[in-house]
């Protein structure tokens, strides 16, 4: 299923961002209906971020996250409890899976489930090849001991 916009013209004359516009063609269709468990994305500086999912009723042990290339995984399966007689089921026992689409560079350091809030945080490690790097301009530099050389020479005048 293709999104309300093009992306044609610019997968003609651009070259290398084919994961860009499958990404973006993908998320228009991913909108759909699932909100559960509803999360917050967090920016906590320029290349620390968390993800926040309210998990209530859920253990570490009913708890996966999986990073893969570009992408995190977190899923939630509750075991059944059978042996309960309940009366009435207000809190959900469903099991879930998330998927958040992660930039290049940008791994997962740790997660941590606290008070039915399950927190990952995130981390941009920008590789050395890859940051800025300031480029002196060379050339022709001035020679110090010519220019003193002429300077001390006894003039003959």
């Amino acid at each position: 299923m293709r999104s309300a916009f093009d992306f044609a013209p610019f997968r003609r004359s651009t070259i290398g961002f084919d994961r860009l516009f499958d990404l973006l063609e993908n998320s228009a269709v991913g909108q759909g209906g699932e909100n559960y468990p509803p999360f917050d994305l967090l920016r906590l500086d320029d290349n620390h971020y968390r993800i926040n999912l309210a998990v209530a009723g859920f253990g570490t042990d009913e708890i996966d996250i999986v990073a893969q290339q570009n992408q995190l995984v977190v899923t939630g399966k509750r075991a059944d409890d059978d042996k309960a007689d309940y009366i009435h089921r207000g809190i959900a026992n469903r099991s879930f899976e998330r998927r958040f689409g992660l930039a290049d560079h940008v791994k997962v350091t740790e997660a941590d489930l606290k008070d039915g809030l399950l927190s990952i945080d995130l981390v941009r490690e920008i590789p050395e090849a890859m940051k800025p790097k300031k480029i002196s301009i060379g050339g022709a530099e001035p020679k110090q001991d010519t220019i003193e050389a002429k300077a001390s020479e006894p003039s003959d005048a």
